[in-house]
């Protein structure tokens, strides 16, 4: 049985448009090419910083995690901000969910795109470690601290690491205040 060349090619782009987002920079110019406003584009970057942050403290650690997930997620997890662009000032969730069909639309990878709608619903859906440290990098860029959110990744660290809570959540703790007391900071470069 032989596939016809129409076919092959619809298969052989879905299969290109599955993989598309391999590196961050690959999520970048999707997001610049759907129509990311400057100042959309300036929050994603300011989230990345802080996820770099805890990236780090992770890999310091030596806990397993997907970091390129994390990486990427980041990157996009504001993506409905373009079709909602007032709640980039005005706060709101419609963005969450037309985030996360906006790309499904663009062929990202259904769990990346589900990163528009788990970094800010964690507390409702079962989310992955990846998606926690996504929503934590998205709380603390401003200064915010979610005590409850924390709790959870540090419990989840100290389960990959195979110790119990306190082991880690001093250094867990410090690191997130010191990324919370720089809010303010990121919050100026925001605009």
């Amino acid at each position: 049985m032989t596939l016809s060349a129409g076919l092959i090619q619809l298969l052989s782009t879905l299969v290109l448009e599955l993989v598309m987002l391999k590196t961050v920079s690959d999520a970048e110019n999707l997001i610049q090419s759907l129509g990311a406003s400057r100042r959309l584009e300036k929050h994603l970057e300011l989230v990345g910083e802080v996820g770099r942050g805890l990236t780090s403290k992770l890999d310091e650690l030596g806990v397993q995690y997907n970091k390129t997930f994390v990486q990427i997620g980041i990157a996009i997890h504001d993506a409905g901000k373009i079709i909602h662009p007032e709640e980039l000032e005005m706060g709101g969730h419609l963005h969450e969910s037309a985030g996360e069909i906006l790309l499904l639309e663009q062929g990202v990878d259904a769990d990346i795109a589900r990163c528009c709608r788990s970094h800010s619903q964690y507390d409702n859906m079962s989310v992955s470690f990846e998606e926690l440290i996504i929503a934590l990098a998205d709380t603390l860029w401003k200064g915010t601290r979610a005590a409850d959110l924390e709790l959870r990744v540090i419990d989840a660290v100290a389960a990959r690491l195979c110790t119990d809570r306190w082991a880690v959540f001093e250094l867990l703790d410090r690191c997130f205040e010191e990324m919370a007391s720089e809010g303010d900071e990121r919050l100026s470069r925001s605009i």
